[in-house]
């Protein structure tokens, strides 16, 4: 049974990561450095702890992007 539990929490892991992956995809930063996109999300972080005005300002221009997916 814990074996089962291990491999479904390692799928959903994987797909997590797979889905944030395509995130970054879907940003057109695929080509950026590693290092970039870490400094931007860990600086994001910060910022995003501080500022509610700017998290409703970024989740409005994600869910537009997403959006534009079904158009």
């Amino acid at each position: 049974m814990s074996r089962i539990v291990t491999s479904e929490a390692r799928k959903k892991d994987t797909r997590d990561k797979i889905e944030l992956g395509g995130l970054i995809v879907k940003a057109g930063l695929r080509y950026e450095k590693r290092a970039l996109l870490l400094g931007a999300l860990i600086d994001l972080d910060r910022r995003l702890k501080s500022d509610d005005d700017e998290r409703a300002r970024l989740t409005s221009i994600g869910a537009e992007a997403f959006g534009n997916d079904r158009q």
